[in-house]
């Protein structure tokens, strides 16, 4: 058999494919990675074909168990991926033709490779989000461990990297818990638009078989089917809804690395990062350098990259399906395994931080966090708030030119500026009074960090 005929579409053409352009078409090399799915959909596909009187019992059940031998081959690596035959469909089929002969060339009866790679690009990501899922709720439980072990310790919080109030440890690693709780929501919201069957479409018009879509979309865990044969062929929304997902999450992982690469430095030393989670300089003996963090800020610019390298792909494409859409599979690729390995290291790494407390109270100190709870103080006094501010306004710039701090100035002194404040103002003044007062649902107070986390492990459980 020449070549040229030896492709499942060879019979039309009059001269072998150009040694390159077979290298450079072929997809192999990459989506060979679903092997599996390919297998578990032609499987579902065969039952249906048998149960429509398109395939006989023998003969499927000769696909069934050929197909069953090639997932082992692979599996143990004795598998021979031809560039030739381009894909991992092509791949899988002419090797079950080998093995069983005329049967296995009736299986693509009622799909095309059309239907065939949307259907398999679907089962594997809805495998791999669920991978990303667990590991996003191994990170929550992480965060949540280390805010209870962390509820009551005080630090600043900052606005435009100012120290602005009085925080608790544990009420900011809840902002990072409610963030990673808003990505759960969205690749669940994702998963369901994902999980809907586009097999049995064919190549873009249907087929005149009278499949049974729903019995596969049955087997294979589908929630729904396809409704229009020429969008389920070509729609990659899915995909690029997940990396707009992934995108989103590295966003704020890379959030948390900044925060972490900050508070790991001299100029701040809030935090001490195990060893096992760093490196050091080639050149200089003394560095400890927060390479995970680093690394995870920097890999969300590939996957920013990936979500616009999908959006550019299917901006101008005429449907249905077209060969651009081979190039959907890389950019998918590499942000699963990304948003894998930075799930993967932040879970691990996060339970095992060591806040350094004196050094968070120390921080405290500096910047007159609490100024605001003079101003609520003055307020509760009757004081309107903007007269409020300007007192307090006042009363910082004695502290800076006294260099010390609010709750240090004299009772005299802030009643020069103000005859309402009376010697309980001391009780605001100070950073565990202050935090404590912001007792409120949602607040920082150690009372409500305790609740909160109470609150998201039922919600995990």
């Amino acid at each position: 058999m020449s070549e040229k005929a030896s492709k499942p579409w060879g019979g039309r053409f009059q001269e072998s494919t150009d040694a390159f352009v077979e290298a450079f078409t072929a997809s192999v090399q990459f989506d060979q990675r679903m092997y599996a799915q390919d297998i578990e959909g032609s499987q579902a596909h065969a039952r249906m074909l048998q149960s429509i009187g398109v395939l006989s019992d023998d003969e499927c059940q000769q696909i069934l168990s050929g197909l069953d031998e090639i997932r082992a081959d692979i599996e143990a690596g004795n598998f021979d991926w031809r560039v030739d035959l381009e894909d991992v469909h092509m791949n899988i089929e002419a090797a079950l033709v080998a093995k069983i002969g005329e049967p296995g060339k009736k299986l693509h009866t009622g799909r095309s490779r059309n239907d065939q790679v949307a259907t398999d690009i679907r089962l594997y990501l809805r495998s791999q989000a669920t991978q990303i899922d667990a590991e996003l709720k191994r990170l929550q439980q992480g965060i949540l461990q280390l805010a209870e072990a962390e509820h009551a310790t005080l630090m600043p919080g900052f606005t435009h990297l100012q120290v602005a109030q009085v925080i608790t440890v544990g009420h900011h690693l809840l902002a990072w818990f409610e963030m990673i709780r808003r990505d759960r929501q969205r690749l669940a919201d994702c998963m369901q638009r994902m999980n809907t069957l586009p097999l049995g479409s064919a190549a873009l018009a249907g087929t005149p078989f009278p499949l049974d879509r729903e019995m596969v979309a049955d087997a294979l865990g589908f929630s729904a089917i396809s409704r229009n044969s020429l969008d389920a062929v070509s729609d990659r929304d899915f995909a690029i809804e997940f990396c707009s997902f992934a995108s989103i999450l590295l966003m704020h992982l890379s959030r948390f690395s900044e925060e972490l690469v900050l508070w790991t430095s001299q100029q701040f030393e809030f935090i001490e990062l195990p060893d096992r989670f760093c490196t050091g300089s080639s050149i200089m003996p003394q560095k400890k350098n927060p390479d995970v963090p680093e690394l995870v800020r920097g890999k969300s610019g590939r996957v920013f990259g990936n979500l616009m390298s999908l959006l550019t792909l299917m901006k101008s494409q005429v449907l249905a399906y077209n060969k651009d859409n081979q190039e959907d599979k890389e950019p998918l690729f590499d942000t699963i395994d990304t948003v894998l390995g930075c799930l993967r290291a932040y879970a691990d790494m996060l339970p095992n931080i060591q806040f350094q407390r004196e050094n968070l109270a120390a921080a405290l100190s500096r910047g007159y966090a609490t100024a605001t709870d003079l101003a609520d103080y003055l307020v509760a006094k009757g004081v309107a708030f903007r007269d409020a501010h300007e007192i307090v306004g006042r009363a910082v710039r004695i502290a800076i030119d006294a260099g010390v701090d609010l709750s240090e100035l004299e009772l005299s002194q802030l009643q020069d500026i103000s005859p309402m404040i009376t010697d309980d103002v001391y009780k605001v003044l100070q950073a565990e009074g202050s935090v404590a007062s912001k007792n409120v649902f949602g607040g920082s107070s150690p009372a409500q960090v305790m609740a909160q986390i109470k609150l998201a492990r039922e919600e995990l459980n």
